[in-house]
C-alpha cells in the first residue's frame, strides 16, 4: 500500500476512523485521519510523541468529540450510539486511572458492577481476567503498592472484564521493564485470537512483536498504512520511521 493511501473502509472492519479532525482554536491536533482495523487483527498505531495518537483514540472511544468526521466501533457511530458501542469496547488509556486504595479484586468488582455484571457472571468474569492477566498473586494487595507492570495488567483486566469484541490500548507497554513488556505482549497476542485490537505505540519493536498492520501518524496526519513488512521494506523500520516522521523524536 502506498504512503498517504486512504482505502475505503472494509465491511468487516470493527474500528473505523473516517476523516477525523480535531481543532483547538488555531491548533490542529489531527486532520482528516482515516483508517480501519479488520476483525480479529492487531493494528499498531505508530508515531512520535505528540503525533495525535491519543487524541484519535479518545475520539474512537467516545471520550472526545471530533471537530469533524466519524468514529465507528463495530459499525456503530460513537457520536450517536456511544452507549451501545461502549458495550463492545474495552479501553486502556495511557497511564489509566486506578483507585489506588482499592485492591485489584475490589476495583475490578466495582468495574463489573458499573457495567451491569453481577452474581455468577461477575464471579466468572473476575476469575477469567485474574487468570488471563496474571494478577491472582496481588488480588488482595492495595493497588498503590503494586509495580507499574502489575498496574498495567490490572488496567488491562478492567478493559477485558466484559469480554468486548474490540480493544483500544494506548501505550500499554510504556515505562515497563523488559520482563513486564514481554508479559504484556504475550497477553495482547493471546487476546488477538478472539478480539480486534488497536494498539498505539512509539516503540518500533512493538510493531514486529504484535502487529498485523500499521497506521503511522505524524503532525496529526496519516503518513502510512500497510503491513509491517511494507513499512520496513528496503530501508528497515527505523529508517523508514524517521523518514515518514521527518526525524521527529519519538
Amino acid at each position: 500500500m502506498t504512503d498517504h493511501a486512504q482505502p475505503p473502509v472494509a465491511p468487516q472492519a470493527l474500528i473505523q476512523a473516517e476523516a477525523l479532525s480535531k481543532y483547538y482554536g488555531d491548533f490542529t491536533a489531527i486532520e482528516n485521519v482515516t483508517f480501519s482495523v479488520p476483525a480479529s487483527s492487531v493494528t499498531a498505531f505508530l508515531g512520535p510523541n505528540g503525533a495525535g495518537k491519543s487524541t484519535t483514540m479518545k475520539i474512537l472511544t467516545g471520550f472526545l468529540a471530533p471537530s469533524s468526521g466519524t468514529a465507528r466501533i463495530a459499525g456503530l457511530d460513537m457520536d450517536k450510539d456511544r452507549i451501545e458501542a461502549s458495550r463492545l469496547l474495552g479501553y486502556l488509556p495511557e497511564n489509566g486511572p486506578l483507585y489506588t486504595d482499592m485492591t485489584p479484586g475490589a476495583y475490578l468488582s466495582y468495574c463489573g458492577a458499573v457495567r451491569g455484571i453481577s452474581g455468577g457472571a461477575l464471579r466468572d468474569a473476575l476469575d477469567r481476567v485474574a487468570h488471563d492477566c496474571r494478577v491472582e498473586e496481588v488480588w488482595h494487595k492495595p493497588i498503590r503498592k503494586l509495580s507499574k507492570g502489575f498496574r498495567q495488567r490490572v488496567g488491562l483486566a478492567q478493559a477485558i472484564l466484559h469480554d468486548p469484541k474490540v480493544l483500544i490500548l494506548d501505550e500499554p507497554t510504556s515505562g515497563l521493564d523488559p520482563n513486564q513488556i514481554a508479559l504484556v505482549r504475550d497477553l495482547v497476542k493471546s487476546l488477538a485470537k478472539s478480539k480486534t485490537i488497536l494498539l498505539s505505540t512509539h516503540i518500533l519493536q512493538e510493531v514486529d512483536a504484535m502487529a498485523d498492520r500499521v497506521v503511522l501518524i505524524c503532525d496529526g496526519k496519516v503518513q502510512f498504512q500497510g503491513t509491517p513488512s511494507e513499512l520496513s521494506a528496503d530501508k528497515g523500520i527505523e529508517a523508514r520511521f524517521r523518514e515518514l516522521t521527518k526525524g521527529v523524536a519519538a
